[in-house]
């Protein structure tokens, strides 16, 4: 009965470690894509006009209006937070668009604080979510 029984153990055992390693691998595949404010960095004093410099991995930039897997461009949105995944970013003077494929841009914002957030998405404009965003805060002279 032990030796009938320890075989089939082995199988569990086995088909476990399998599901875990496909996990492992999904978790760390996700964990390699993200999306970054290269320029300014946090906390930073500019004047304006000034750079901002966009930087993804895992993902390539494409032009918006044709989806294409793996692909996306980026939105800078102004005072706002990252928009949940699979909903569209809104067209308006705090969601700024970068549709056909810039990785940078210059920004004119009046003298105050800002919180500038990276959101990444599709070529829908719809957004991969804050698993693909990244916020910073400003001072604008």
């Amino acid at each position: 009965m032990i030796a009938q029984a320890h075989p089939r153990l082995l199988r569990a055992v086995f088909a476990a470690s399998l599901l875990a390693a496909g996990l492992a691998a999904a978790s760390a595949q996700a964990a390699d894509k993200s999306v970054s404010i290269l320029e300014p960095k946090n906390g930073a004093t500019v004047t304006s006009p000034f750079k901002v410099k966009f930087g993804v991995k895992g993902m390539t930039v494409h032009p918006a209006n044709e989806i294409v897997e793996g692909t996306g461009h980026h939105h800078l949105l102004i005072n706002q937070g990252p928009i949940k995944a699979g909903e569209p970013i809104p067209m308006d003077d705090t969601h700024l668009h970068y549709g056909k494929g810039q990785t940078e841009a210059e920004v004119t914002l009046p003298p105050g604080k800002y919180k500038l957030t990276a959101q990444f998405a599709n070529g829908a404009h719809q957004s991969y979510g804050p698993a693909m965003a990244k916020t910073i805060n400003i001072t604008v002279k």
